[in-house]
């Protein structure tokens, strides 16, 4: 019976949150804003990368979620789960012909797994993130493989959307604070099964923090983080509806001379041009794409076609995240993800 009405009180509880909202017209303020959000429902630094080593090219992803548990939120102990974080980091190797994955959860408790408030530091036990002095620094260390890299920013970030504040839906609260800082020069070491190379390259980092971000017409995104050799750099997006059309897409492009545009969906368009199907999952993903924002059009080829990445042991998803070369308007190299092609995004 107790069990039963904790349940209930539970259930209850995250029926009544409240999750700090996101409306248009506020500043996106540094440092405060690279750290953590918790009054809102969910939030995500990401940050992936093309690499170059002696044995040739590389692809590299970490992300932190961090979740907020309202149904936790009454319980007066330092253990209760009231947030909640989760890890995913990848490597893209031709020559090992798969993506190499791990995946880390856990409650937040102060010194083992946290994301502060005051800047970009995140945590899972020896799995971190953090920004000093203005850059990022990364180390995950799974069973298959190792990450060490500095990453510089070259570039100030780019806000998205309407001076950060990115639609997500037709709905206005289907919205998301956002900034990506693209151009980020890399530095470091990887390991792979034991072998280590120094490894140089360039990255994308995205923040974003929402709490209702996903519209219910719409089963899952894809999206691109593009860095153009030039020094351009291009976000796109499009939500996709349960039947596989554009419910919602946008765009931001920032040209050499560091100008930035934000075009709107009917500017943007992702047409497939290859599929490749998993052999494990059975999921079909558009592994190769012609991009079109604007008057400007590229083409996308995959690192390696088998960039697909079961996270169904931490946030239950599975998603294809890959890094690809860029030819086109300008040549570069970026990372596709491709998500909701399986079933609809669990959010």
């Amino acid at each position: 019976m107790r069990s039963a009405l904790a349940w209930l009180l539970s259930l209850l509880l995250l029926m009544a949150a409240t999750y700090d909202p996101v409306a248009p017209g506020k500043a996106i303020e540094f440092p405060r804003d690279a750290g953590s959000h918790p009054g809102h429902r969910i939030e995500w630094w990401y940050v992936t990368g093309n690499l170059e080593s002696a044995d040739g090219p590389l692809g590299f992803q970490v992300t932190f979620f961090r979740v907020r548990n309202p149904g936790a939120e009454g319980n007066a102990s330092r253990f209760a789960p009231t947030q909640i974080l989760f890890a995913h980091a990848a490597l893209a190797d031709p020559k090992v012909g798969r993506l190499v994955h791990g995946q880390r959860s856990a409650r937040a408790l102060a010194g083992l797994a946290e994301a502060s408030t005051a800047d970009t530091d995140v945590k899972i036990d020896s799995w971190w993130l953090r920004r000093a002095d203005g850059a990022y620094r990364t180390r995950i260390e799974s069973e298959d493989f190792t990450l060490e890299l500095a990453m510089a920013p070259t570039q100030a970030p780019m806000l998205q959307g309407d001076r950060g504040f990115s639609r997500k839906g037709a709905d206005a609260r289907h919205a998301s604070y956002y900034y990506s800082e693209p151009q980020l020069r890399v530095t470091g070491r990887v390991a792979v099964k034991g072998r280590a190379r120094d490894v140089r390259g360039v990255a994308w980092l995205d923040h974003e923090w929402s709490s209702e971000y996903l519209a219910e017409d719409a089963s899952g995104w894809d999206w691109l983080g593009a860095n153009f050799d030039d020094g351009a750099a291009l976000m796109a997006f499009r939500m996709r509806g349960k039947s596989g059309n554009p419910v919602w897409s946008s765009a931001t492009w920032r040209d050499p001379q560091g100008r930035v545009t934000s075009y709107p969906g009917e500017a943007v368009a992702f047409t497939p041009r290859r599929t490749w199907k998993s052999p494990r999952t059975g999921i079909a993903y558009p592994v190769a794409l012609d991009v079109r924002v604007g008057d400007r059009a590229w083409q996308l080829e995959p690192l390696l076609d088998d960039q697909e990445l079961d996270a169904r042991t931490s946030t239950g998803t599975i998603y294809w995240e890959g890094a690809v070369r860029i030819a086109g308007a300008n040549t570069g190299r970026g990372y596709l993800e491709l998500t909701g092609y399986g079933e609809r995004v669990p959010f």
